[in-house]
């Protein structure tokens, strides 16, 4: 009789990828990072073990939205106080935080629970073409698409 391969999390391996968000879809982006954090490109992907690599988001000033997204997209945050809704365009977002627009993609893709949590720690977005991150010997990570 076989047994079903669980990974353990001490014998995880972690790879460290760079993903140029240059002339990228937002969304497109998001589902294949979310699926590398996740885990899910490798043959011992199991659910609830935190099994994804780390990757770092380059260029997040020049991600990409089609149709009318830049105009009509609206971003809201709220602190939980009666009347303090606020609310900000995707071209307002890409233009002041980048960043944030990226994070935020990717970690409505990530579930919603504490392996989620876990999960986008793995995330490291830049909005330049810099990052500190030289010493991991990261990997270039070509999308599909």
């Amino acid at each position: 009789m076989r047994q079903t391969f669980m990974a353990k999390a001490e014998e995880i391996e972690r790879n460290w990828y760079v993903v140029d968000a240059e002339g990228k879809r937002l969304g497109r982006l998001a589902t294949e990072v979310a699926s590398i954090l996740r885990g899910k490109n490798k043959p011992e992907f199991t659910p609830h073990v935190d099994t994804g690599d780390h990757v770092i988001i380059i260029n997040a000033e020049k991600i990409e939205l089609t149709g009318n997204k830049l105009t009509d997209k609206m971003y809201y945050r709220h602190s939980g106080h009666p009347g303090s809704l606020k609310s900000t365009r995707a071209l307002e977002m890409r233009k002041n935080k980048p960043v944030r627009m990226v994070e935020l993609a990717v970690q409505g893709m990530l579930p919603k629970n504490a392996l989620g949590r876990q999960t986008i720690k793995k995330l490291h977005v830049y909005e330049g073409p810099n990052h500190k991150h030289e010493a991991q010997k990261p990997e270039s990570y070509e999308l599909r698409g």
